[in-house]
């Protein structure tokens, strides 16, 4: 496969850009432009069941911190979820001073791209957010990489912020490995939480913003069709957008 060294990855850059068909997709993430057919598992999603045990509703608002890929297709997801306040973009699992996006580039920091979702138990459960992120969000499957990004960065890892959150994904985790939903074991890894870092201003609503870049488009939009047609119930079609919650 050819490839084209270009600076930076994820960044705002589609109008620089353009696909002659999407059968010969430009994928831009990671810092390769790399020129691919487009995966046949880019629009899956897999349907797994719910968790048999649940956190309990409690009173305000929570939050847990997530990684599965580019974080603009996790961020898009979770804006779309009734229930959930806010689905901030950033970085988590490494230290402050490295939180930076070309600097998480490397893979070399320990941080993950992450997004941290809080949401309203009294409206959705933890365990309903875990369902549709091993649903809709990632392939659970997939070590360090998703789709066409490939590194630590981009590993599938839940970033619990308190011990119920951390006993509740460690059981699902086990219930799906049992359940048979997926054909590879799971590698999705629940990591200490270490800090949430926001991401640069213009990797923030990067989905509701730039519905037509290619990366988007390929990688991204299915995974919000898919949340429509797995979870109508919980599928809001206005995104809560970063600056516009609350």
């Amino acid at each position: 496969m050819a490839q084209l060294n270009v600076s930076p990855a994820c960044a705002p850059l589609a109008s620089r850009f353009r696909v002659a068909a999407l059968a010969m997709a430009a994928v831009l993430c990671g810092g390769v432009f790399i020129w691919e057919a487009p995966r046949a598992d880019a629009e899956s999603a897999v349907a797994v069941p719910a968790p048999a045990y649940d956190a309990a509703g409690a009173p305000g608002l929570q939050s847990v911190v997530l990684a599965g890929g580019c974080f603009w297709g996790v961020q898009g997801v979770f804006q779309h979820v009734r229930g959930v306040a806010s689905a901030v973009s950033g970085y988590s699992g490494g230290a402050k001073a490295t939180a930076h996006y070309e600097t998480v580039s490397t893979g070399a920091t320990g941080h993950a791209e992450s997004v941290k979702v809080t949401y309203d138990p009294s409206q959705i459960s933890f365990g309903r957010l875990l369902q549709i992120y091993f649903s809709v969000v990632q392939d659970p499957t997939e070590l360090n990489r998703q789709g066409p990004d490939v590194g630590s960065q981009y590993r599938s890892a839940i970033f619990p912020m308190n011990a119920n959150q951390a006993l509740v994904a460690k059981r699902y985790i086990a219930q799906l490995g049992r359940s048979g939903a997926f054909p590879r074991p799971i590698v999705t890894k629940i990591e200490p939480f270490k800090g949430f870092y926001p991401a640069e201003g213009y990797h923030q609503n990067f989905l509701a913003t730039h519905p037509t870049y290619p990366y988007i488009v390929i990688n991204d939009l299915p995974k919000i069709a898919n949340l429509k047609r797995l979870f109508p119930k919980v599928y809001q079609p206005a995104p809560v957008l970063v600056g516009e919650a609350g």
